[in-house]
């Protein structure tokens, strides 16, 4: 090899760096020119399975029934009820439901015909919400199983987007290790079913302010995360969505990038902490759902909980999932 003395070149090695000059600034400048998204990272790239989805408007919630009750003895009230009404919620689905099969048919069957996506919410786990006011769901593992397919079945490969069990991952203190080690083998299952029926599933990730991200992380994983479309989070929940957004940034970086979806229903105060759940006072509409959230791992905002819809008999509410007006009205009052 030549030697270099004094910073200077030999001739051959000048003679080479003018032959391969020209390639060297079409490289740097095609570098420069590449969008920083596009250069090779750890984090891995996955789409919005759900972009620029228009969410079915379902005409019969409690708050288009109030609308029309009060549309003329109470025309103010109306309207704000009507911000409630008009916007797109998605339907849950239990053991309240007797044919459940037909009853998913029918809903996906309607958002079909208008050319846009239900949002659905399986909510049938067993000990579901470990008896607190919410508690109920299927009697076992077999039944819960069936029931799952039966749901699955009434998608029938058409466009839906499924909410897979708000709690489940998180409520699991009633539960013996067994049954907790039982319950994710569910959870599990029913991504499976779910997806061979065509849906996009989304597995419940609990509440922004859970925070222990390496067990809720460990939790999804048993669930099924990686065959699941990503994860819910704030599911009837009043958790501001910076705050949601920054919990999901932490736990898709333990579940291989997954994206996720924000309750956005009751949260534009965002003035409740995570203990005050249930009914709590002083609260708003959050963003309308939507698709178009302004972060890459947000696939939307939807609203979950039905805004006025009862948490459980607390703070003065009816039973779990009764229509309460007054606070309804509050809700809409509050919105920005």
């Amino acid at each position: 090899m030549a030697e270099i003395r004094s910073g200077a070149l030999s001739g051959a090695l000048r003679s080479s760096v003018r032959r391969l000059a020209p390639a060297l600034l079409v490289a740097l400048g095609t570098l420069a020119a590449t969008p920083r998204a596009a250069v090779a990272t750890d984090a891995v790239d996955l789409p919005n399975p759900i972009a620029r989805a228009r969410f079915y408007v379902n005409p019969g919630t409690h708050a288009a029934r109030q609308a029309a009750d009060w549309r003329r003895s109470r025309p103010r009230d109306a309207a704000l009820i009507e911000r409630i009404a008009r916007q797109p919620q998605a339907t849950w689905f239990g053991e309240w439901n007797r044919d459940v099969r037909a009853d998913v048919d029918g809903l996906v069957s309607a958002a079909t015909a208008q050319g846009a996506i239900p949002v659905l919410v399986a909510y049938n786990i067993p000990q579901r919400d470990c008896g607190q006011y919410s508690a109920g769901g299927s009697r076992g593992a077999d039944g819960y199983r069936r029931w799952i397919r039966a749901f699955a079945a009434g998608i029938e490969g058409r466009r839906a987007v499924v909410i897979l069990e708000p709690d489940a991952t998180m409520v699991t203190d009633c539960l013996t290790p067994a049954r907790r080690d039982e319950r994710f083998r569910l959870l599990g299952e029913a991504v499976d079913a779910l997806k061979a029926a065509g849906a996009t599933v989304y597995l419940d990730g609990g509440s922004p302010t859970f925070g222990r991200y390496d067990e809720m992380a460990e939790r999804l994983r048993a669930s099924g995360i990686d065959r699941a479309d990503g994860f819910a989070l704030n599911v009837s929940n009043f958790i501001a969505t910076p705050r949601a957004i920054a919990a999901g940034e932490q736990l898709s970086r333990r579940v291989g990038g997954k994206h996720f979806v924000i309750d956005t229903s009751r949260n534009g105060a965002g003035t409740a902490n995570g203990h005050n759940w249930c009914n709590a006072a002083g609260q708003a509409l959050g963003a309308a759902p939507t698709t178009q959230t302004g972060h890459a791992l947000v696939d939307a905002f939807l609203w979950v909980k039905h805004p006025g819809e009862s948490d459980g008999t607390c703070n003065g509410g009816p039973a779990a999932g009764g229509w309460w007006a007054d606070y309804a009205l509050g809700l809409a009052r509050s919105a920005r």
